[in-house]
């Protein structure tokens, strides 16, 4: 008597299917692992740590794909999965390389080139965050050193108008206070009837209002507000000229300055002239030459004399309150945005160079 063998048949299909849908179920629980974990070791590092678990995640999807090895390489061009960072415009922060062994195949399954997918999105993520964090500490750090500059700079303007002021008060005291004091004196002299000779109060008079108008142009000079900066070291150099300096220039006929800028630049002629006549020994050949692009915003101004230089038994550089000139032009030129230089000339003599912008 012969059996039916469909129930048999029956049960084994079952657990063909039974089995066929754990391993299916296995495989999903794997990929969702590793989309977790991937999620969480990205999502916490940050700096150094970073860049490991991209690192150790891109070696785990090379071996969840059946690669041998995995690594990622922020060039555009190389071949492999791109890594695009989330947004519209679709920027490529980077590729997935995958390298399979000699011979062997690689997982095609539909579900784990998705899962693949994700990954390489989480990758690609987490490197796009990692940049940015990266450019705002940069951006930050910029900050930061732009603020402690601006707050160094207003220290020392601030410091440079006390000293300024310290410097206009010692001109008037030493020259038009003194001079005023012995007009003043002959002339209650005169008042009380001691018959004190004449002759010299006109000269005295005289004397008093140059004083005065070089203290006027010291503090805010007219050519400068009436021509410009150009003509108004043209004017600086054809005084040093009328001194007996041999006074070379090479000043562009017209530039147009800011305000700001006109005034700095023409601080520092007149203060490296006015060392010139105090320091360079006597009359000798002085260079001016002023370069500026407007285009750029970039230029020089140098004056260069050929004099006696640095005196042996001082240093180049005096310390603070020593030259009050030369600290104000300094302060000058980097509230500006420029610099200032002040060393020995090849040959003897001493080069002041303003520097503005990156010329």
């Amino acid at each position: 008597m012969e059996t039916d063998p469909s129930p048999l048949a029956d049960v084994r299909e079952t657990v063909g299917e039974l089995r066929a849908l754990y391993r299916s179920a296995e495989a999903r629980a794997a990929r969702l692992r590793l989309l977790i974990q991937a999620s969480g070791d990205l999502s916490a590092a940050t700096g150094a740590d970073l860049d490991s678990a991209i690192a150790a995640n891109a070696q785990k999807a090379a071996h969840f794909a059946g690669f041998k090895d995995g690594k990622v390489t922020t060039d555009p061009k190389a071949d492999g999965v791109a890594l695009i960072a989330p947004g519209a415009e679709g920027r490529r922060v980077g590729t997935l390389i995958l390298t399979r062994e000699e011979g062997a195949g690689a997982s095609t399954s539909e579900e784990d080139q998705e899962a693949l997918g994700t990954l390489a999105q989480m990758i690609a993520t987490a490197m796009d965050r990692g940049a940015r964090e990266a450019e705002r500490d940069r951006l930050l750090a910029r900050l930061r050193d732009r603020e402690a500059q601006l707050e160094r700079t207003v220290s020392r303007l601030f410091s440079a108008q006390e000293d300024e002021r310290r410097y206009v008060s010692r001109e008037l005291h030493d020259g038009v206070a003194q001079t005023a004091t012995a007009l003043l004196r002959r002339l209650e002299a005169s008042v009380e009837g001691s018959h004190p000779q004449h002759d010299d109060l006109p000269a005295i008079a005289k004397g008093l209002v140059q004083e005065l108008r070089q203290v006027i142009a010291g503090l805010r000079p007219v050519v400068l507000d009436d021509l410009g900066l150009c003509p108004a070291i043209e004017r600086l150099a054809s005084d040093l000229q009328g001194d007996g300096y041999q006074v070379r220039t090479d000043i562009p006929d017209a530039t147009t300055f800011s305000r700001p800028l006109a005034t700095g630049l023409y601080r520092v002629a007149q203060e490296a002239i006015s060392n010139i006549k105090k320091h360079a020994g006597g009359p000798c050949a002085v260079d001016i030459t002023l370069n500026y692009s407007e285009e750029n915003g970039r230029g020089m101004l140098t004056i260069r004399d050929h004099g006696v230089g640095f005196s042996p038994d001082r240093d180049a550089r005096p310390e603070r309150g020593e030259n009050v000139g030369i600290e104000m032009m300094t302060e000058r030129m980097l509230a500006l945005g420029g610099s200032l230089s002040i060393n020995e000339a090849n040959g003897g003599g001493v080069c002041v160079r303003a520097k503005i912008g990156s010329a």
